[in-house]
């Protein structure tokens, strides 16, 4: 069977790079608004008197909403109930939010309801009855409701016959109007003292109060009939729309509102392409530097990554956003790791045996690399889980594509990569010539560690002190400096402009302060097209007060256009915040619940300490430097506890697989050993990724540059802290609660035990 497997695999690989193939000429990818411009609305039912905001009538809200999406007319809306109580709506191509928010928002609340009478004084209306003022601001007693919207069937606007720029609103209403309308109708005409009016109230504000004509009393009312008022075409056509949309059956209220104008997308797609590329070619010609022929067809199976993240991504339909496609650059260095750990066993593989040649050294390092893989990516899964369930917007999108990536990079390792390798070390070229493969030498500074490295666990404590004085550090900048927290996490709006002429921070301070807003946070850079970037910070405003910012830059700066315009509620910011922390938590306990399985506690303890030291220093180092804290910075520190433990995971699998073996030995010394046999492995698979990040952070884009400086940042110290701070606690650990094998011993069965590599293997045990 064993003899199969290879033919397996290699037609395996044919399968999922054919059918990726399919997909990726036969299927279009669905962009985000943030890649091709655009409003993002969410909406948050409220409880009203009579309905509770649940799901049904949610989703009763939905489809009025969609109904009033339509009648503005935006191509290819989406609409979709989020939870038990909010709606997304996102409108392509609109880009100022004014008129949707005003249309799709509106509560329209219609009722209809007879004029009771016109108050001379200031005594209260009978119980029942309600205070008002008509639309001329009149006072005026209103009697209950008789009518909704409801029974309204169909609205439009239009001119009276013989009318001359005057216009009116057509209602015409359905089966369960009528009835009311007729009573409403009955009532009125039987009331001369109020002149007989009706008023039609939109959400308790009178919009229109005519006296029902001598035609309708003797008629009782009929199927239909006109609203007047000093309408213009353009209010007589937005009520209409509303009227014809229906009553929401509960109110709504808008909790976040995001507009991307349309360049800042189509750059961000250019700037994460050319990233990819280059960061593929970076990592490619270092691997193949390094790893020579197996290197070189590590990078062609790199290459059909990108394919198969394509086609993963069209066949579940999933949105591409802007952080998403940070996801696929980042699940490259996935790849790179997969394949560097490959490698570096069977290196030592080759290196041990005294008979068999490239092809069991090769077969073997697949083997013995699989468990460090598994752990290692479902870590990095458990991750994105809890961006795709905590996150909000775009991030959301992130968590989705570095899953995909992630099952992506496993294919394109240990599936492709694998057929293509062992091809190669069956070439009787290779063979006679092992060095080309990149296998047969461990490489001088492998044997430099091997023969003559240094004693790194002699001095455990000072590097868990020096931890402890980087955390101390990292502490004091959070709570000298604070964290800068992006409206995402506090609420309010944050406007970005492009502007045509060069602008001082300072004067466009003074222009947003002489608009009458003087609390706002204005900063501005250079951006990478020429034009001046202005970014706008304040507390939550209009979408008419955005505007005269907006007009306020321009008569300083030129020409503005609006580059990104994102408004969070209060309560979502808060909202936002606490998931955060959930987030956070839970990936710390999910990580630990998970490495006690796979390990023993105390290790678990050490992983999780020591991961949680390289996520306090890149929080640290953002507080120093002013750097906000937003969603995407939640997205890279949620990445940043998945690489660090990933790194922990094979130096601990190295660890585990060591003092099994020999457990007689100082435990210090095992674990110096282990740790100095994965550091090529580490530092080759960190020097991989930042090559990635480092093109990401350069030509990103200021959307992606603070995530990438953050990965950049977490994934050194994460190195750092991988081979010094994680191994000293586990052994501080160790040596306090040691590991008795009588005390319940759990075996493991090794997976490694059936393979035929010349050489005695030994079970695990955790």
């Amino acid at each position: 069977m064993s003899s199969r497997a290879p033919m397996w695999r290699a037609i395996a690989a044919f399968a999922v790079i054919a059918v990726a193939l399919l997909l990726a000429l036969t299927s279009k990818a669905n962009l985000g608004l943030d890649l091709k411009g655009g409003t993002q609305i969410v909406l948050e039912t409220k409880d009203s008197e009579r309905v509770k905001a649940d799901a049904e009538s949610t989703d009763r809200a939905l489809t009025v909403i969609r109904g009033r999406v339509d009648a503005l007319g935006v191509s290819e809306p989406t609409l979709a109930r989020s939870g038990s109580n909010r709606i997304i709506v996102e409108l392509p191509g609109v880009q100022d939010p004014r008129e949707a928010a005003e249309v799709i928002g509106q509560t329209a609340q219609l009722s209809f309801h007879e004029v009771r009478s016109v108050p001379t004084d200031d005594t209260a209306p009978p119980e029942g009855e309600t205070l008002s003022t008509d639309e001329d601001g009149n006072p005026i007693v209103l009697g209950p409701q008789l009518l909704d919207g409801n029974g309204v069937s169909d609205a439009s606007s239009g001119i009276p016959e013989g009318g001359v720029g005057q216009w009116v609103v057509n209602v015409e209403f359905n089966g369960q109007g009528r009835g009311g309308w007729a009573d409403l109708v009955s009532a009125a005409c039987a009331n001369p003292a109020a002149a007989q009016r009706v008023a039609i109230v939109l959400d308790t504000q009178v919009i229109s109060s005519p006296s029902v004509q001598p035609s309708l009393c003797q008629s009782g009312g009929g199927a239909s009939t006109q609203i007047t008022g000093n309408f213009t075409q353009a209010t007589a056509d937005d009520l209409a729309i509303l009227i014809k949309g229906g009553a929401l059956p509960v109110p709504v209220e808008t909790v976040e509102q995001r507009t991307v104008g349309p360049t800042l997308g189509k750059v961000a797609i250019d700037a994460s392409i050319e990233a990819a590329i280059i960061g593929i070619a970076l990592t490619g010609l270092f691997i193949v530097l390094v790893y020579r022929l197996v290197g070189f067809l590590a990078t062609i199976a790199l290459g059909t990554y990108a394919l198969i993240s394509y086609g993963m991504l069209v066949w579940l339909g999933a949105t591409l956003t802007l952080p998403g496609l940070a996801g696929f650059v980042l699940a490259i260095g996935l790849a790179i790791d997969a394949n560097v750990l490959v490698f570096e066993r069977a290196r030592e593989e080759y290196a041990e045996r005294t008979s068999g040649g490239l092809e069991p050294a090769l077969t073997t390092g697949f083997n013995k690399a699989w468990s460090a893989i598994i752990d290692s990516n479902v870590t990095t899964l458990l991750a994105a889980a809890l961006l795709f369930f905590f996150a909000s917007g775009p991030v959301k999108g992130f968590g989705v594509t570095l899953s995909i990536g992630v099952v992506a990079s496993m294919v394109s390792a240990l599936v492709i990569a694998r057929v293509l390798c062992e091809w190669a070390v069956k070439r009787s070229v290779v063979k006679g010539r092992p060095a080309i493969s990149g296998l047969a030498g461990t490489g001088r500074i492998r044997q430099w560690l091997t023969d003559s490295g240094p004693d790194l666990m002699k001095r455990s404590g000072t590097w868990i002190v020096i931890t402890l004085v980087v955390a101390v550090v990292s502490v004091g900048g959070i709570a000298v400096k604070g964290l800068n927290l992006g409206v995402e996490f506090t609420g309010g709006r944050l406007l970005e402009y492009s502007t045509s002429q060069a602008i001082d921070a300072e004067d466009a301070r003074v222009a947003v302060s002489d608009a009458g807003f003087s609390q706002a946070v204005v900063q501005s850079s250079s951006g990478e097209d020429g034009r001046e970037n202005v970014s706008v910070r304040l507390d939550d405003i209009t979408n008419e007060e955005a505007v005269q910012i907006e007009e306020a830059l321009a008569a300083v700066a030129g020409s503005v256009e609006k580059e990104r315009d994102e408004l969070i509620g209060p309560s979502l910011g808060k909202e936002l915040r606490d998931k955060a922390l959930i987030a956070f938590a839970i990936a710390i306990a999910a990580q630990m619940l998970y490495l006690a399985w796979r390990f023993r506690w105390t290790y678990a303890a050490a992983a999780v300490l020591s991961m949680s030291s390289v996520v306090l220093t890149v929080v640290g180092v953002f507080a120093w430097w002013g750097k906000p804290i937003d969603g995407v910075f939640l997205a890279a520190v949620l990445s940043i506890i998945g690489l660090a433990v990933n790194d922990t995971i094979v130096v601990f699998d190295r660890i585990r697989e060591y003092t099994a073996a020999n457990r007689k030995k100082p435990l210090r010394g095992v674990v110096n050993e282990a740790i100095l046999q994965t550091i090529p492995r580490t530092i080759n698979t960190g020097l991989g990724a930042m090559f990635i990040l480092a093109a990401l952070a350069v030509l990103g884009g200021d959307s992606l540059t603070d995530f990438a400086i953050a990965l950049l940042i977490g994934l050194s110290v994460g190195i750092l802290s991988t081979i010094f701070t994680a191994s000293a606690i586990a052994i501080l650990l160790e040596e306090r609660w040691p590991y008795d094998p009588t005390d319940a011993p759990k075996k493991v069965i090794d997976p490694y035990a059936n393979v035929d590599d010349g050489r005695t293997t030994t079970g695990a045990i955790l």
